[in-house]
């Protein structure tokens, strides 16, 4: 699946989320999150963890064609 880094971003914003943060509702390291967010492909497990992570569906992070 592709995630959509800037989608990502806003949904940070709109929580007031640091990587950091966002890495420690994930469950991994900040170092790690990164790498997960520089990928544009990623599981199908990994995108809906981030979604639940960031509080919203899998589809608001996904990149539109």
């Amino acid at each position: 699946m592709k995630i959509d880094r800037h989608k990502i971003e806003l949904h940070r914003a709109r929580n007031k989320m640091s990587v950091a943060e966002l890495a420690n509702a994930y469950g991994v390291s900040r170092a790690r999150m990164n790498v997960i967010l520089n990928q544009r492909e990623v599981s199908v497990i990994t995108a809906g963890k981030l979604a639940d992570a960031l509080g919203v569906d899998v589809t608001e992070i996904l990149e539109t064609e």
